[in-house]
This record gives structure tokens, C-alpha cells and sequence, in this order.
């Protein structure tokens, strides 16, 4: 029945774009593992998601933090260095992923 109705919206949509299609009892959906292979049960993680963002970390981006956000996070330095482009644009790209984490694990 689920490939009569994707045969279906393919023929109505198939001008714009095909329709993607997993089957399997682990599937990858936007960072998400979902994997049904325990009978009843779905498992979803993020570890492979995560896993990737951080092997994209320049070695110098490390550190701790007792809390995450100290109190001075919308203070601004005008005195401050600037980031190089290509590490403000990594940094950026990083702080959107992890964004997009904190939205799906809520």
C-alpha cells in the first residue's frame, strides 16, 4: 500500500522532484537513526549525527564550560579579534548543527 501511494505522488509531484525511499530496519532521516530491529520497539540516536560535527572541529576549538552559557553571552568586546572568515564561517556552520541537536533531542 506505502509503494502504491508513493507511485501515486510520484506521477502527480514527478515534474518537480522524486520522491526519496528507505526501507530496512535502521534508517538514516535527517541525523536520526531509526532503528526498529528490537520487535516493538523503535531506538532513535543521533551518535553518527554527532559524531561528524565534532571530527569537523578544528583541534583548537576545545574547551570546558561549567554551565552552557556564562552570564557575559550577549556582551560584546568591540576590542575583540575577529575570527578569520573560513573559521567564522566553520563556526557558524557548526553553531547551526548544534542547534538543529538541541531542536530534535527536545
Amino acid at each position: 500500500m506505502v509503494n502504491h501511494i508513493i507511485d501515486k505522488l510520484n506521477k502527480r509531484f514527478g515534474e518537480y522532484t522524486s520522491l526519496s525511499t528507505s526501507t530496512g530496519k535502521k534508517l538514516d532521516y535527517l541525523g536520526m537513526t531509526l532503528d526498529y530491529t528490537t520487535k516493538g520497539k523503535v531506538t532513535l540516536s543521533m551518535y553518527e549525527y554527532i559524531n561528524k560535527m565534532l571530527a569537523e572541529l578544528p583541534s583548537d576549538m576545545k574547551g570546558v564550560s561549567k554551565t552552557p552559557a556564562a552570564g557575559h553571552l550577549f556582551n560584546i568586546n568591540p576590542d575583540a579579534t575577529k575570527l578569520p572568515e573560513n573559521k567564522a564561517q566553520l563556526f557558524h556552520h557548526l553553531v547551526a548543527k548544534l542547534l538543529y541537536l538541541c531542536r530534535r533531542t527536545r
